[in-house]
């Protein structure tokens, strides 16, 4: 299948670069000043060493990639709130040429899934976004398999910035400024790590697994509980630990709605994963629990989530 990429963040250059071992091409990539074009493929090697050397993928304006002969849009521009621009019209676009679309942008699907939806029903195109919640683990695709209407909630430690601040506050006995200062110089939380420690992060993503649950789209962040981590104290893990249990940033997803926030559970249950990892639990009508869990972000394991839904297009 022929791909556009609109995005070369990490996301976007790990599905330029790993495409092929799927048995995919990618044709075209843009970058918020550039893009780079070639109807029978880019060579990634080429164009990620121009964006090390000039800060660019290509010569072509990023518009030119939208308007591409392609098979599926893959959006991996970073996620904005409210009204999920540029992303949303990056697949409406696509959605009004036929063209299939997938997401790794939570922006579309958490904000505007009702829209999106629409678009997709007036397309012969289709709309996949595995990508947009838990990296490499098939939630998505598992609550589809199963059936929305077989599941009734959605839980899990989704943001792996907040789940290595907690991990390592009860293991080290440490206090939340000091192991925030520790994640940001290691890499794990951003300079500004507010969209994770807040709890906005892992609250888009239980907003997407609820819209999946109801059908309807009728959540937004803004129907979300969330509370962060930034007020949990290290004296609260130590006395969590003295009575074996632990604390987490859970989230969870229901058809009533999305809650966000500190929550204690056993130490050694199976909530309890540590530093990056992420988990999503299940809960089904009639196979009871599933507990899925793995690598939450990263470009190649998020990649790996993006090419797996192109497989998945008619």
């Amino acid at each position: 299948m022929r791909l556009a990429v609109i995005g070369a963040g990490a996301v976007g250059r790990s599905v330029l670069d790993l495409a092929g071992e799927y048995g995919h091409s990618v044709v075209a990539i843009a970058d918020s000043e550039s893009a780079a074009i070639d109807p029978e493929g880019l060579d990634s090697e080429t164009v990620l060493a121009r964006k090390d050397e000039e800060g660019r993928v290509g010569s072509a304006d990023p518009d030119e990639a939208i308007d591409a002969e392609y098979d599926a849009l893959v959006e991996a521009t970073p996620t904005t709130l409210g009204d999920a621009e540029p992303g949303f019209s990056h697949a409406l676009g696509a959605l009004e040429r036929d063209r299939h679309v997938v997401l790794a942008n939570k922006g579309p699907v958490a904000e505007r899934y009702g829209d999106l939806r629409a678009a997709e029903r007036a397309s012969t195109g289709e709309v996949r976004f595995e990508a947009t919640v838990g990296g490499a683990i098939p939630a998505i695709s598992t609550i589809e398999d199963f059936g929305p209407d077989h599941i009734t909630a959605a839980r899990g430690v989704l943001n792996g910035t907040a789940n290595f601040i907690l991990t390592r506050m009860a293991a080290e006995g440490l206090d939340y400024e000091h192991v925030l200062a520790e994640a940001q110089d290691l890499g794990v939380a951003e300079a500004d790590p507010s969209f994770d420690v807040q709890g906005t992060d892992a609250a888009l993503k239980c907003v997407i697994m609820a819209n999946v649950l109801s059908g309807n789209g009728e959540f937004t962040l803004a129907d979300a509980e969330v509370e962060g981590i930034e007020d949990v104290p290290g004296s609260a893990l130590e006395l969590a630990a003295e009575d074996g249990r632990t604390v987490r940033l859970i989230g969870e997803a229901t058809r009533e709605g999305v809650r966000v926030g500190p929550r204690l559970i056993p130490e050694h249950g199976t909530l309890a994963v540590s530093g990056t990892r992420n988990i999503v639990q299940i809960e089904t009508t009639h196979a009871g629990r599933l507990n899925l869990s793995g690598r939450g972000a990263g470009g190649p394991e998020t990649a790996t989530a993006v090419l797996s839904d192109v497989g998945r297009l008619g």
